[in-house]
């Protein structure tokens, strides 16, 4: 069961909830270190970049933010803070791939990275919703 940080018990303990910050914390680990370990399958995938630097940028705050939710999800106490962060990192992603796919700046390959995101967007603002945290 996932909790509160004050230690109450709330709806949390469902397990769409569990795969919530389980596939959250991966997709954000995995895809977070991928431009750092493998950077020319990265930009096979998502087109070549002008300033690598700022991929491996984005990168690494993507996989301290997906390595964050793996820890507040194993320790089971997930808050308020941490949804906000997850909603929220999410929300911006999802909103960056938008505008710049329609700009034509990057590839529409991004839309299925703005779709995952806004998938695991709308997860974490329903299971804040349902259990009521401030």
């Amino acid at each position: 069961m996932l909790k509160r940080a004050n230690g109450v018990r709330g709806d949390g303990d469902q397990t769409w909830v569990r795969w919530l910050w389980l596939s959250h914390s991966l997709y954000f680990v995995v895809t977070g270190i991928w431009p750092l370990v493998g950077p020319r399958s990265f930009q096979a995938v998502t087109g070549p970049k002008v300033d690598f630097w700022l991929a491996r940028t984005v990168g690494i705050l993507t996989a301290v933010i997906g390595t964050v939710l793996a820890s507040a999800g194993l320790r089971r106490r997930v808050s308020t803070e941490v949804v906000g962060l997850a909603a929220g990192a999410s929300a911006g992603l999802v909103a960056i791939d938008v505008v710049y796919v329609a700009r034509k700046r990057i590839p529409k390959v991004y839309l299925m990275d703005a779709l995952l995101n806004g998938l695991h967007c709308a997860g974490w603002i329903i299971a804040w919703w349902r259990r009521g945290m401030p």
